[in-house]
């Protein structure tokens, strides 16, 4: 789609407080609707459990794994060789924390797609209502939003990898890499999150780029603040759902309603009280 379809929410700190406001707004409404926050806990206490399965059995190889990257330490000194292959184990415990951290969301979003699609729906109709969604098959649905997650999972990839890396270098890895690193997570987890509302709304993943960078102030300020929540243990599960009550009073804020009459504030508009 070519046609303009974003309201503007504000230019710098304005749209970060907006896009920030987004998220807490979907908190609090999960909050007040604890069933539906159970609800979305399923999926994202599934793919937590495969997680933890994945870095038991890594743990449980990376010693092989270490001597399958290192063969050329095999004639080193005992003492250097089982130092040098401890650091390596460490970067490799590292850098599958790191695939785990960049790919979690988008796991927990295909295992759950049908659980956030109702979630997210009960939201839109507390909101105002459901736009008028195009017509598309459940296992149609899981496999695009299969398809986006490999294909933003390659893009995240191709950034993060080189942060990963610049992270060892002196000052700047500890300074301006987690920075960078922020900014790129939180932008991309925006992009990931708002997928159910957007769709709802005909936009496909070409789309959700370019509303997302032409309001990137909204969407680092609720991407953001989702990344550094989800970097607390256990966090990601628990507030799951309300990142995805979140993406849509974000997708709304930035979406003009079909109808003529809807509110076209610069502020993220906030779910009702349930009665």
């Amino acid at each position: 789609m070519s046609r303009e379809i974003t309201q503007g929410v504000g230019k710098g700190m304005g749209g970060v407080v907006a896009g920030a406001r987004s998220f807490l707004a979907g908190l609090g409404w999960v909050v007040r609707n604890p069933r539906w926050w159970f609800l979305g806990l399923v999926p994202a206490l599934l793919a937590l459990v495969l997680y933890v399965l994945a870095f038991v059995l890594l743990a449980l190889y990376v010693g092989d794994l270490t001597r399958f990257f290192t063969p050329f330490a095999e004639g080193w000194p005992e003492g250097l060789r089982g130092v040098f292959r401890f650091l390596v184990g460490v970067v490799i415990f590292g850098f599958g924390l790191l695939v785990a951290i960049k790919t979690y969301v988008s796991v927990t979003l295909v295992i759950g797609d049908p659980f956030y699609e109702k979630l997210s729906e009960r939201v839109e109709l507390d909101m105002g209502g459901l736009p008028k969604a195009p017509d598309v098959s459940l296992w149609r649905s899981i496999l695009r939003s299969l398809r986006d997650s490999v294909v933003i999972g390659l893009q995240v990839a191709a950034l993060t990898i080189p942060l990963f890396v610049l992270g060892f270098v002196p000052v700047i890895g500890q300074t301006v890499v987690p920075v960078l690193g922020a900014l790129v997570s939180g932008f991309f987890l925006a992009v990931e999150l708002t997928g159910l509302p957007m769709e709802r709304r005909g936009l496909l993943r070409a789309d959700r780029f370019r509303i997302l960078r032409r309001n990137m102030g909204a969407a680092l300020g609720f991407g953001v603040l989702a990344f550094l929540i989800f970097l607390i243990p256990l966090a990601v599960v628990v507030t799951m759902p309300a990142a995805v009550a979140g993406s849509v009073v974000l997708v709304r804020t930035l979406v003009p309603a079909p109808d003529p009459a809807a509110s076209a504030d610069d502020e993220p508009a906030l779910p009702p009280e349930p009665r």
